[in-house]
């Protein structure tokens, strides 16, 4: 694999055709970090005179520049992330929309997403985003446990995240996600069983369940470094996960992905895309996006990011070109998560050796010419990659 960076140089950004393509946009801003996070995101103090109209105007240039690198390729997915996205309300997100729509063919279709915090949604605001065309929404819960909030730094009371998706529901989404995290300090194997319990009875048809990761350069990060509360136990993570597996399975949810569960159909396309050889534009300050061979990420802070692209420049920080050997890798990594797997014929002769002693230790099923991460794999999925891989 073959790294160049800007600006020094900047890559050709172009798709190949036939494989599936997606535009996925990053709302960096936010009203509070919680204490687990280190995406691309900043407070009002941080923004140093950004605001969201300042970002949409900026937005609107680099998709302008996207389409024309791109060309008449349909998007199938648009999926709008963050930060929060829901801070810019309907008006903001419809016209993000629209800003797709003016410079890209939206294929029939087409699976429109954004992700919403819990206190800054009503019933009007999903009502309107209906209205402007959005398929799906994604709900940050985490869990319904007080303590266990508290702890991530989350601001929404444990009952919001379940009124806004019945809300979502009412206004007429039929693909609600809500997202768990599992392993917090403090939980217990109840709080989780509540959380799922009160995620499904929302009736949503999606569940994503993450375990805590404490990323360097966090609050919760420094918290853990200073022994004021302890980093999550592996055994303990391996055991709310099965936990989860369970809870879903018997309400009627099928894993499809090792931390992702929905209801049959309740798939969502555009993350699908992301591991199964799809091709995306990531848009916005700190997006990464993947077309043909390349790989890259935009400048984070939306000020600088801003500024480039006044300066007639695509907003890319950095860029990768990946090598076969490398996109194997991936390809191997990414869709051995699936539920489906990948085929064992897509795999080098060195792998395929390999491959009998995961099947031998229970760790993959091989049969039927494929190969899928059994309940144990799943619990280990990094080991067998690494495994596989090596």
């Amino acid at each position: 694999m073959t790294t160049r960076t800007a600006p020094s140089g900047q890559p050709d950004l172009a798709p190949v055709a036939g494989r599936p393509f997606g535009i996925y946009i990053h709302v960096p801003f936010c009203a509070t970090r919680c204490g687990y996070c280190d995406f691309n995101t900043y407070t009002p103090t941080e923004l140093g005179g950004s605001n969201p109209e300042g970002w949409l105007a900026a937005l609107r240039v680099e998709l302008r520049m996207a389409a024309a690198r791109v060309g008449a390729v349909p998007v199938r997915t648009v999926f709008v992330g963050g930060g929060t996205p829901s801070l810019l309300g309907s008006a903001g997100l419809a016209a993000v929309l629209d800003a797709v729509r003016d410079n890209f063919e939206l294929a029939a279709g087409v699976e429109v997403t954004t992700e919403a915090n819990p206190e800054s949604t009503s019933p009007e605001f999903f009502a309107a985003l209906r209205k402007a065309g959005y398929t799906r929404v994604s709900l940050g819960m985490q869990s319904v446990a007080p303590h266990v909030l508290a702890v991530l730094d989350r601001t929404h009371s444990p009952g919001r995240a379940l009124a806004a998706a019945a809300e979502a529901r009412t206004a007429g989404f039929e693909h609600v996600n809500i997202d768990l995290i599992y392993g917090t300090p403090g939980e217990s194997d109840d709080d989780l069983r509540r959380s799922v319990d009160a995620a499904v009875h929302a009736g949503v048809d999606h569940v994503s369940g993450y375990a805590l990761v404490v990323e360097d350069g966090t609050a919760l990060a420094r918290r853990v470094r200073r022994g004021e509360i302890a980093a999550p136990d592996d055994d303990v993570l391996a055991q709310r996960y099965e936990l989860l597996d369970t809870h879903l399975s018997e309400a009627g949810f099928e894993w499809y992905e090792v931390s992702n569960w929905s209801r049959p159909g309740g798939e969502c396309r555009h993350n699908l895309g992301y591991w199964d050889g799809g091709e995306w534009w990531g848009a916005g300050p700190g997006a990464h996006g993947f077309l043909g061979a390349t790989r890259w990420w935009n400048i984070k802070h939306p000020n600088a990011y801003a500024q480039a692209l006044a300066d007639g420049l695509v907003p890319v920080a950095d860029f990768e070109e990946l090598d076969p050997q490398a996109r194997h890798l991936e390809d191997v990594m990414l869709r051995l998560r699936l539920r489906r797997g990948l085929a064992c014929g897509d795999l080098t002769a060195g792998e395929r050796a390999r491959l009998a002693g995961l099947v031998a230790d229970g760790l993959v099923d091989a049969a039927g010419e494929r190969v899928v991460l059994t309940d144990r794999g799943r619990l280990l999925a990094d080991g067998v990659v690494r495994t596989l891989l090596d």
